[in-house]
């Protein structure tokens, strides 16, 4: 599935701009992050040129490399940008920040069919997942939890993990990851 993030050519170029700058911020060449990310060096490419519409699931692969949240590389703060992979659709609602990490709060949507599996993020990155309708299987792709209305799940999100409804009912929910802060020190 080729969605993009928000919508339209101008938020795929927006991202792909920032995916470039994040890189080259980091000194790290095309080809390195493409392999380490596990795309295609041309889909990387294209991404970056703005002429490739990344799915949720090639976003987060490539965030996660990069050592950053999602958010990142979306729209501006003045959008609300909805990404889309197989079977997830979000819309970020807020990011919000504290001393020890930064966090995404988004409105999700899952529809019945096919899970979704979505790479692992980067280390210490967590998911929390409140469902308000539907029944919803979440979590590490080899140990899932499920959940109703009104339930709540929480995993280690440094795995890959999936997403899918059971049942015919489309899933709502929200669903807040939080990235720790990374410290560096300079030498």
């Amino acid at each position: 599935m080729a969605a993009a993030p928000p919508t339209g050519d101008r938020s795929a170029e927006a991202a792909g701009r920032r995916i470039r700058a994040l890189r080259e911020e980091r000194g790290t060449s095309l080809s390195t992050l493409a392999r380490l990310a596990g795309v295609g060096k041309a889909t990387l490419s294209g991404l970056e040129n703005g002429t490739r519409n990344p799915t949720l699931e090639t976003l987060y692969a490539i965030t996660a490399q990069l050592g950053v949240p999602l958010t990142a590389v979306l729209s501006g703060p003045a959008e609300t940008p909805t990404v889309r992979g197989a079977a997830v659709g979000a819309t970020l609602l807020e990011v919000f920040s504290d001393t020890d990490a930064t966090y995404e709060l988004y409105r999700m949507r899952v529809s019945p069919g096919p899970a979704q599996l979505s790479p692992a993020h980067q280390a210490g990155v967590t998911e929390h997942v409140t469902v308000f309708s539907g029944v919803l299987r979440a979590g590490p792709a080899d140990a899932p939890l499920t959940a109703g209305p009104g339930e709540y799940l929480r995993w280690a999100s440094d795995v890959p993990h999936s997403y899918a409804a059971v049942g015919d009912e489309v899933v709502r929910a929200s669903l807040l990851l939080r990235y720790p802060r990374v410290t560096t020190v300079d030498s």
